[in-house]
C-alpha cells in the first residue's frame, strides 16, 4: 500500500533533500561546501551574470557565508570537482568522475553524428592535431588555437579547433583546468583528474545502481523519469528497470499535488521518514533563487510540489515574454511566492529591481516586503553593489 504524504509535507522532504532547510547563515568552510555540493549532486554553470552567475547564487541562496574563493580552490587546486554535464553544464564532485565515462562513452557516437550534421563532413580533421598539441604543450584555451583569419560569431559558428577541443571534453579527453574570465583552460582529463578518479572503472550494472540510488537519495521520492532525468546519464528505460528489479528496496508514495489532487505514483527507499522530514520547517526568511536552481530543475515537478508555473524567457524573443528576459524566483519558507525581475548595475553600484509579481492570495505586506528587502541587501553585498534601487512601478 502507498505512502500517503500530504502537499506541505512533500514540499518540506524535498527542500531538505535541496539543502534550503539548513540555516543560510551558519559559517561553511571550503569542505561544507564541498559537502553540500555533494549532497546536491551537481551545481549548474550559467555565464549569464545579470545578477550573479548561476553557480555563485545557487550556493549563496544556501548558504550566504559561502567565499567564492573556495570553489575555486576545490576546481583548480584541490581538485575535487569537475566540470561536465548533467542536463547542462555543471559543477561535479570529483568521485562522480567513473560515472561519466559511461556517459562519454554513450555520447561519442551521437556527438559525431549530431555534429557532422552541423558542421559538415570533415568537421573532425582537426581532433587529432589538437589534442596532439595539448599533450605536447600544455592546457590551452580556445582563443590560442583559433584559426587565422576565421570569424566566429557563437556557437553555431565554431572554428575547427574551438569544435575539436569542446568534443574532446565532451567525450571524456580533455577536462576544463581552470577558467580565465569564465573561459575553459582545456587539458589532458588524466593532468586534471585526480588518478584515483580518472583510472577507475565501473561495470554497466553498477553504473545504473549508482545513477538511480543517488538520484532517488537527492529527490527523496521520485518516478522513474525523474531518476533518469535528474543527471541525464542513464535512459528512462533503465530507470524503469531498475526499479522494477529492486522492488524490495522501495516503497511507492502517494503524493498529494500542490491542487489537493493526487499525484501520480513515486517511488522512494524503504524506511523512508516522512515524519521526520517533513517537519523540518526551512527558515522563514525570503531568498532569491537562481532561474537554474535546482530546485526549478524539473519544472513539471516543481508545478507539481509548489503549483509554482516557471520558464527562463531568454530564449523568448521579447514581446512575447510573460515576465522578463531574467526573472529571479522567490522563496519564502517552503512555498515559492513570486519572482522578481532585476539586475545589477555595477558602473552605477546598485542592485535595480525593475518589477515584482507575487503569486495569487501572497500579499504585499510590510512584513514580507521588509524580509524581501533584507534579502535584496544581502545579495547586493555578495554581487559587489553598494545598495538596492526600486524602481518607479516596481511594486504594482
Amino acid at each position: 500500500m502507498a505512502i500517503l504524504i500530504s502537499n506541505e509535507a512533500a514540499r518540506r522532504i524535498f527542500l531538505a533533500r535541496q539543502g534550503l532547510s539548513a540555516s543560510p547563515s551558519c559559517a561553511m568552510s571550503k569542505a561544507d561546501l564541498l559537502n553540500l555540493i555533494t549532497n546536491l549532486g551537481f551545481v549548474q554553470l550559467d555565464s549569464i551574470a545579470t545578477v550573479e552567475r548561476a553557480h555563485h547564487q545557487i550556493i549563496f541562496s544556501r548558504n550566504q557565508t559561502y567565499k567564492r574563493q573556495h570553489l575555486t580552490d576545490l576546481l583548480e587546486k584541490d581538485r575535487a570537482l569537475f566540470e561536465h554535464w548533467t542536463h547542462d553544464a555543471s559543477i561535479l564532485p570529483s568521485a562522480f568522475y567513473p560515472y561519466w565515462k559511461h556517459r562519454f562513452r554513450r555520447r561519442e557516437p551521437v556527438i559525431l553524428e549530431r555534429w557532422r550534421r552541423w558542421q559538415g563532413e570533415g568537421f573532425d580533421a582537426a581532433f587529432e592535431e589538437t589534442y596532439r598539441r595539448i599533450a605536447e604543450n600544455g592546457p590551452v584555451m580556445s582563443r590560442d588555437m583559433k584559426a587565422e583569419g576565421h570569424q566566429s560569431g557563437g556557437w553555431w559558428n565554431w572554428h575547427p579547433s574551438k569544435t575539436a577541443l569542446e568534443y574532446l571534453w565532451h567525450t571524456g579527453k580533455l577536462a576544463v583546468a581552470g577558467r580565465v574570465n569564465f573561459q575553459k583552460v582545456y587539458d589532458l582529463a588524466e593532468r586534471v583528474i585526480p588518478a584515483e578518479h580518472h583510472d577507475k572503472e565501473v561495470h554497466h550494472d553498477e553504473f545504473v545502481d549508482w545513477a538511480c540510488r543517488q538520484a532517488l537519495a537527492r529527490l527523496g521520492f521520485a518516478t522513474s523519469g525523474e531518476i533518469s532525468a535528474f543527471f541525464d546519464i542513464i535512459s528512462p528505460q533503465e530507470a524503469r528497470q531498475w526499479i522494477a528489479t529492486h522492488r524490495e528496496e522501495l516503497c511507492e508514495v502517494s503524493l498529494a499535488s500542490s491542487d489537493g489532487g493526487k499525484d501520480r505514483i513515486s517511488y522512494a527507499f524503504e524506511g523512508f521518514a516522512v515524519d521526520a522530514e517533513a517537519e523540518i520547517a526551512p527558515p522563514n526568511r525570503i531568498r532569491v533563487l537562481s532561474p537554474f536552481d535546482p530546485l526549478l530543475r524539473n519544472r513539471a515537478r516543481t508545478e507539481r510540489l509548489f503549483g509554482f508555473y516557471y520558464r527562463i524567457e531568454v530564449f523568448v524573443p521579447e514581446p512575447k515574454r510573460q515576465y522578463g528576459y531574467y526573472v529571479f524566483p522567490l522563496l519564502e519558507g517552503d512555498r515559492l511566492i513570486g519572482r522578481m525581475d532585476m539586475k545589477a548595475e555595477r558602473k552605477g553600484g546598485t542592485l535595480d529591481v525593475r518589477r515584482l509579481w507575487l503569486e495569487k492570495g501572497v500579499r504585499p505586506s510590510s512584513g514580507r516586503l521588509a524580509k524581501l528587502d533584507a534579502e535584496l541587501n544581502r545579495l547586493a553585498k555578495f554581487t559587489g553593489v553598494e545598495s538596492v534601487r526600486y524602481l518607479d512601478g516596481w511594486l504594482e
